[in-house]
């Protein structure tokens, strides 16, 4: 294309010289235009990221290259966040991917970045985006070709860690004739290694906790899809998604103390294995030339966890009330989702897009926890904590989306999509509920190109957060017999108000300002309740002890419980400046971003919703009041270097940090991480090793102090520097055009298992 566009300007100015000639006798030297192709720009409600055009975007992965686009970034290398705090949904080619989200990030890590054409970036979705709270859309654009043949990679990794943990992957792709697809499948062990410093209470009692977890992982995973062309205009396809993932004799160990005195370990051993298949039919329909077409799918997902676990207490100082306890507990889930939807995509001859659709899921869980507790030196059913819960949920959802350039500088799109939910709740011979509520989410979105170096735009979106599954399970998982997380089947769906202004110069240089409204606000990690439970006390074999005046004796014991509730609302203002630019004829390229934030959290938890005193005890709960006001920053500054003129040899020198941030449950320690890669490439081979957080400096802790003096604190150190050394072979016709990929109807509710 370039060398049209230079012969071209050659001719014409030719032509320009020969008349100059003629008529003044003059001759004009005529210099080559060297015209360059945008990298980075905006495009209505999108940022695209031209991969194609990019010098960092040869022989590595799509998730490396993820990592390096603007906007996006990765912290852990396992997730993905836009601007520093929004989730990532991945989309490839407009339809949203259908596997788990740990699937998804191996399948993101095996596919060669040469597949990629660009990366969309969509901070605030449209309302045909099946998204949730504030989560963005990353859409990926494959390349395409109409080749006929087949490619493959083949990927080997070994990570050390605190434990060595290898994985390998394979992925393959054919096309042939009218018949297209794809496979991948994954394999790998490993062990997560993590320390816990755990203390609460006030200035009169004082609860420390130390440990560590050591759970060993085994998984599998891997899927296809199949597309067949009816005719140039119909295609019919299947897809199918699975992944095991076994995690036996993983053991927490926590030893605790009593205001400076030794009291008692706790020791848990649990076995838990998860089973995950998805399945989905597409069938579309292109309805004129203009683009226009009708799409529908059918799909269905089992899921699958089953959980045991074994906890002891032994004492380990002769303190009054402080006795050997043990309990056993089995917490297994299991979710059936059948879901269906129609989409319409209408183009007319004005450059006008309308999208009516309509979607229905259906959802059921069975979650049929049983929990003994060790009396009398046997074990006996916990009436308290065995329970039966089945959930069931319908949604419907209906949505119309209209956009179209309304002058030559101006685009708009404007659309709303109205959702309703019948759900029921029973704890079976216990209680129930049942909620039925409708939401209108209207969204709207401007985008204004000022000039060719200047655009600006303006997005507004409203959504809804349902808790997980598993968040509405009513168990425990405990640390201590007294220190314990605790899910609630009562938590409320939240409703997010999104604003965003994003200002683009240059296509390298962007400012985007967001607002986010949040009501029946649940908190971000489960909240800290304190608290006391007076019982009365029993001996060896289970009978109650009276005082001489024929009174039994009471005792009381200090909880600290962790649960998920609704507590208020809260208000997010957020700047993002950033950068993403090469220098020195692309052997530098920089992607650097500073988020400034303001955050205020508004409410209070005055009971636990969950709890359910036996006959003879007395619960106090302490109120938990929730009243922050936080700024806080982050910045990360990516940098890739070419090392050699054969572009074979690459270095990646990447930092992050973030400031002490404020969440509801306390304030969030100052984190960092600094990043090293390098990478080879020879011929269809790629070899990377990789430092990720070089000074361990990326772990989570968090201090909570309440008004009342109340306290709680919590470091999980999960040995966050890791050493990665990848070996990639690609092979075949890498230019082979990926068979059609399906967006599935339950797409929505697989980010809820």
């Amino acid at each position: 294309m370039k060398t049209q566009i230079l012969i071209a300007a050659l001719l014409f100015s030719g032509l320009i010289t020969a008349q100059q000639k003629k008529d003044s006798l003059k001759v004009n030297t005529i210099e080559a235009v060297n015209i360059k192709k945008q990298v980075f720009k905006k495009q209505g409600d999108r940022l695209i990221y031209d991969v194609a055009s990019s010098p960092i975007a040869k022989g590595t992965n799509t998730f490396n290259l993820l990592k390096q686009t603007p906007m996006i970034s990765s912290v852990d290398g396992k997730t993905l966040k836009i601007l520093g705090k929004s989730d990532a949904v991945i989309y490839i080619n407009n339809k949203k991917t259908n596997m788990d989200a740990e699937a998804l990030i191996e399948m993101l890590k095996s596919t060669p970045s040469e597949d990629i054409q660009k990366i969309e970036v969509i901070t605030v979705p449209g309302s045909e985006f099946q998204v949730e709270s504030k989560e963005g859309v990353i859409n990926i654009v494959m390349k395409k070709s109409k080749n006929n043949g087949y490619n493959g990679t083949l990927k080997m990794q070994n990570e050390q860690a605190y434990y060595n943990n290898p994985s390998a992957g394979a992925s393959f792709n054919f096309r042939q004739g009218k018949w297209s697809g794809n496979s991948n499948f994954r394999t790998g062990s490993w062990t997560e290694r993590q320390r816990y410093t755990l203390s609460n209470g006030d200035s009169t009692f004082k609860n420390e906790s130390y440990g560590s977890n050591d759970d060993p992982n085994k998984t599998v995973g891997g899927g296809f899809n199949l597309d067949y062309e009816i005719s140039k205009r119909q295609s019919i396809g299947f897809s199918y998604n699975m992944r095991y993932n076994k995690s036996f004799n993983s053991i927490l160990d926590i030893t605790n103390f009593q205001n400076g005195i030794l009291t008692n370990r706790t020791v848990n051993n649990e076995d838990a294995q998860t089973r995950n298949h998805s399945f989905n039919l597409n069938y579309e329909i292109k309805t004129d030339s203009l683009g226009s077409k009708l799409t529908s799918n059918v799909s269905y997902l089992w899921f699958n966890r089953d959980k045991v676990s074994f906890n002891e207490t032994f004492p380990l100082n002769n303190v009054k009330g402080n006795d050997y306890s043990a309990l056993h507990q089995s917490v297994p889930q299991i979710i059936n989702n059948y879901a269906a939807n129609i989409d319409y995509l209408k183009k007319t001859s004005k450059g006008e897009t309308w999208l009516m659709g309509i979607s229905y899921n259906r959802t059921n869980t069975d979650n049929d926890t049983k929990q003994d507790k060790f009396e009398d030196k046997n074990f006996v059913i916990d009436t308290a904590q065995t329970n039966h819960f089945i959930y069931k949920e319908n949604i419907l959802g209906i949505y119309l989306n209209y956009e179209r350039k309304l002058t030559e500088k101006l685009f708009g799109k404007i659309g709303a999509r109205y959702e309703m939910t019948r759900s029921t709740g029973d704890i079976v011979d216990k209680t129930g509920f049942e909620r039925n509520y409708n939401n209108l989410l209207p969204y709207l979105n401007l985008n204004y190109a000022i000039s060719s170096d200047h655009n600006l735009s303006y997005t507004f979106s409203s959504r809804i957060r349902r808790p997980r599954f598993w968040e509405l399970n009513p168990s425990r998982t405990y640390f201590t017999p007294t220190n314990y997380t605790q899910n609630n089947p009562f938590i409320l769906a939240s409703k997010f108000y999104n604003q965003e202004l994003n200002y683009m110069y240059k296509n390298a240089f962007y400012a985007n300002l967001s607002f986010n409204m949040v009501e029946d606000a649940a908190a971000s990690d489960m909240l800290p309740l304190q608290g006391t439970v007076t019982a009365p006390v029993k001996d060896d074999k289970g009978n109650y002890i009276y005082d001489p005046e024929g009174n039994k004796i009471m005792q009381t014991t200090r909880f600290l419980r962790y649960i998920r509730t609704n507590y208020g609302s809260n208000r997010e203002l957020s700047l993002t400046l950033g950068m993403n630019k090469s220098w020195f004829k692309d052997i530098w390229t920089t992607n650097y971003s500073v988020n400034l934030g303001y955050v205020t959290f508004k409410g209070a938890v005055l009971e636990d919703p969950t709890s359910r005193p036996g006959p003879d005890e007395t619960e106090v709960v302490d109120s938990y009041i929730i009243d922050i006001k936080n700024y806080n920053m982050s910045a990360t500054f990516n940098n890739t270097i070419r090392l050699s003129s054969k572009k074979d040899w690459f270095l990646g020198v990447n930092y992050f940090f973030a400031s002490q941030t404020a969440m509801e449950g306390g304030m969030i320690g100052a984190r960092q991480s600094f990043d090293i890669t390098l990478k080879k490439i020879i011929g269809d081979w790629t070899v990377v090793a990789e430092v990720y957080d070089l000074f361990n400096q990326s772990f989570y802790s968090v201090k909570g102090v309440q008004p009342n003096g109340k306290f709680n604190n919590i470091t999980n150190f999960n040995y966050p520097r890791l050493l990665n050394i990848g070996v990639t072979y690609n092979f075949g016709n890498q230019k082979l055009k990926k068979a059609r990929e399906m967006k599935s109807a339950n797409d929505a509710v697989k980010s809820r298992t």
